[in-house]
């Protein structure tokens, strides 16, 4: 298949595709070709330069591919959290500590912390989880 930038009397512009340029050739010739604004059979190729893919933007469409399906990884994980811990916000740090250090006050807790605070947590054995919290309205 071979797409191309076709060109009326009247300056129209429009794209079509053809299985080859013989095609198209002989579709010209018999006059089956025509404007697909002014219906007019006066039509010519115009210069159209060809789409080639180099390597870097195959690389760049993968990595597309790849962010994409990591993204709506972490929307279910965020979904997930959402829907069963509880959101302290900026308290996490003091909540986590009365759920660690009371055996018997078991919860499931998310919320913000510091890199200050997250390293003390740490420091005292409490073991976190940062997740990319990406906003799901966007496109990312």
């Amino acid at each position: 298949m071979i797409k191309y930038l076709l060109k009326c009397k009247d300056n129209h512009e429009f794209e079509s595709w053809f299985s080859d340029s013989l095609e198209y050739e002989k579709l010209k010739k018999k006059k089956l070709i025509e404007c697909i604004f002014c219906k007019t059979k006066d039509v010519d190729k115009s210069i159209m330069s060809p789409n080639v893919l180099s390597k870097n933007s195959i690389e760049i469409k993968n990595n597309n591919k790849e962010f994409a399906k990591f993204k709506k990884n972490l929307l279910k994980v965020k979904k997930y959290i959402e829907k069963n811990f509880e959101f302290v916000g900026d308290r996490f740090p003091r909540e986590v500590r009365e759920i660690y250090y009371d055996n018997k006050k078991n919860k499931n807790i998310y919320g913000t912390a510091s890199l200050k605070e997250r390293l003390e947590l740490e420091e005292e054995g409490i073991e976190l989880a940062s997740i990319p919290w990406i906003d799901s309205n966007k496109d990312n």
